[in-house]
């Protein structure tokens, strides 16, 4: 016979108990879109949305990668007022102002990309970062001066640039307006680097495309990205119809551009605050024995 405390002698369930058992499934758990296994979501948060099982890097949000790199109460957001009008009243099939309105509500934001200044590790920086389920994080004239004004308040001030990419390219309902924030903001981290003389660090993300990869988020003084992240102007299927060939195996991944020399390192999600912090330490001056530190490469 079991020894045991019986049914009516054990301790009611706690209420978290309770609601995690009431709560619909798709609120626990999360598939792996790399290696196709349930993850417990409580296990996604705790490492930083990284599969546990597979290493894959899953979407954050905006504030969730903020959040994840500056010291914590650091970070003052900047212009989050700011949100596009609709120029050229544009209509595929919906209209553009469609378009916004759903992302806004989807996202809680006004466009695809949110800024501010924080510190890392005490270390003054102004960071921004994109919100993919934006609209692709696409990015429009919004997204174009919400990132130029972050760079010219970090020359002003003379503090160090963090940009996190994760985008689709130039928003194409906005047109040749669009395609004018790729120099408009090289232009302002040109005028970072030459006359504030502070250093600008590029994160890519998955994935990384179109008119952002080809204008700031390759212009970094060191260029970090996560692990197989699709980087690249146009996608691999255009180029293969293009110039009608196979392309090499793992072409356009984060892990082909390092081996080809167009970044400085592949950083895993858990290790980037760490390494942005050697790293700026180092090109501020702060501390040289951090290059020890840096990932080497693969």
């Amino acid at each position: 016979m079991s020894t045991g405390p019986r049914w009516f002698e054990q301790a009611p369930p706690s209420p978290q108990t309770r609601a995690r058992k009431q709560a619909p499934v798709e609120q626990l758990w999360d598939r792996c879109k790399s290696c196709r296994e349930v993850v417990y979501k409580e296990r996604l948060i705790e490492t930083l949305q990284v599969c546990p099982l597979c290493g894959h890097h899953l979407p954050l949000s905006a504030m969730g990668r903020i959040e994840m790199l500056v010291d914590e109460g650091s970070f003052e957001r900047a212009d989050q007022g700011l949100a596009a009008g609709d120029p050229l009243g544009f209509v595929d099939s919906k209209p553009y102002t469609t378009r916004l309105a759903q992302s806004r509500a989807r996202t809680g934001e006004a466009d695809a990309y949110v800024s501010g200044r924080g510190t890392i590790d005490g270390m003054p920086v102004h960071l921004g970062t994109f919100d993919f389920r934006f609209m692709g994080g696409s990015m429009g004239s919004v997204v174009g001066e919400l990132i130029t004004r972050q760079i010219e308040r970090a020359a002003e001030a003379r503090e160090p640039a963090i940009i996190v990419s994760a985008s689709g390219g130039a928003r194409m309902q906005e047109g040749v307006l669009s395609l004018m924030q790729m120099a408009k903001t090289s232009a302002a981290l040109a005028r970072l680097r030459d006359e504030a003389r502070m250093p600008y660090i590029s994160v890519i993300t998955n994935p990384t495309t179109g008119g952002v990869a080809a204008s700031f988020a390759m212009l970094g003084d060191v260029i970090l990205a996560e692990p197989k992240a699709l980087i690249g102007f146009a996608g691999p299927r255009v180029v293969e119809q293009t110039i009608g060939e196979s392309l090499p195996e793992g072409f356009q991944t984060s892990e082909y551009l390092l081996d080809h020399g167009m970044l400085d390192a592949i950083v895993h999600r858990g290790e980037l605050r760490a390494t942005i912090s050697r790293t700026l330490s180092l090109l501020l001056g702060q501390g040289l024995p951090a290059l020890a530190a840096l990932p080497a490469k693969a």
